[in-house]
């Protein structure tokens, strides 16, 4: 597996998770660690976004062409 296929299957859907779940965790009352960390949770998965989706996708196979 190459690091950019790795990049889309993982890495850019994990950072969008921590994003919600940082602003989940900063909408939540009961836990003072997750509030107090909930910020910092979303800006590192905002920054990991806008590293991940700047590496360029694997090339596909053009589909509209007849093979």
């Amino acid at each position: 597996m190459t690091f950019r296929a790795l990049n889309q299957k993982y890495l850019e859907p994990g950072s969008q998770y921590l994003m919600v779940l940082g602003i989940i965790a900063l909408c939540q009352p009961w836990n003072l660690f997750l509030h107090r960390y909930g910020m910092t949770m979303t800006l590192v998965g905002l920054i990991a976004f806008m590293v991940t989706t700047k590496i360029p996708r694997d090339a596909q196979p053009d589909e509209s062409s007849p093979s």
